[in-house]
């Protein structure tokens, strides 16, 4: 049960009795309006914060007992936004694990479907990365993000938003990432305002409200049945617009 305030106690709570237990291989999306606490969530399992009351417990331990070192090598984050460093996609990639091999990184290019890019540029690998990676385009940034989180060999990984700084139509591709790494059972646990993703792709969905877990359901329970008028509420729009969807379709093809 946790509780959590960035003034340690002395301000209001962000988080409030935060009861949230994730098995291996599952696919946890969250999804609540700005201000839900989504990310406060997501930042204390990497232990950017630590929680005023409770525990946060990763692979049988609490995340205060660890190596800070030890746990960001077992839980990888990808945020909105990624920085990509001046240097050589390779030297890129190993920014979180210095050791892994070319072989090793490669293949988590392949797992996140940057391999389709890189192989394309003459130098492949050894490309050129200009600061901030403003010479490649923000869908290639953050499957390079993705990569270099699944080079850190973790067992968990957190996205962050990680699509909602990108153009519409690089949004899929990030997408589709995450959908093959869920299909393969890695544990995962995506914040996101990509309603269609979370109901389609997570094992569970979490609505956040006021820094409450509101509901914690199967997702097709969650979208088309929720429990709660708050998830009913916030969901509403959403469903409205996948009806006016379906009825536009339907007229569409006579």
């Amino acid at each position: 049960h946790v509780v959590f305030s960035y003034k340690h106690g002395s301000g209001e709570a962000v988080l409030k009795d935060v009861d949230l237990h994730i098995k291996s291989g599952e696919t946890i999306g969250i999804i609540g309006g700005t201000g839900s606490a989504k990310s406060s969530l997501v930042n204390l399992i990497s232990r950017l914060y630590d929680v005023d009351e409770g525990s946060v417990v990763v692979g049988g331990q609490d995340v205060r007992n660890y190596d800070l070192e030890v746990l960001r090598d077992e839980v990888s984050v990808v945020l909105q936004k990624n920085v990509l460093f001046s240097g050589t996609i390779l030297q890129n990639l190993r920014w979180g694990n210095e050791n892994a091999t070319e072989e090793e990184c490669k293949e988590a290019c392949r797992l996140a479907c940057a391999d389709e890019f890189i192989d394309r540029f003459e130098d492949g690998y050894n490309t050129y990365i200009e600061q901030g990676g403003s010479n490649v385009s923000g869908g290639q940034k953050q499957r390079v993000a993705i990569a270099r989180g699944l080079a850190m060999n973790p067992d968990i990984m957190l996205f962050d938003e990680p699509t909602s700084a990108l153009d519409p139509e690089m949004v899929g591709d990030v997408l589709n990432v995450m959908k093959e790494l869920a299909e393969q059972g890695m544990t995962m646990i995506i914040v996101t305002h990509e309603m269609a993703f979370a109901r389609d792709v997570s094992t569970r969905t979490i609505f956040m409200d006021r820094g409450y877990i509101v509901e914690d359901a199967p997702p097709k329970e969650l979208f088309y049945n929720p429990k709660n008028p708050r998830t009913r509420e916030f969901l509403s729009r959403f469903l409205n617009d996948q009806k006016n969807k379906v009825e536009t379709e339907a007229v569409a093809n006579g």
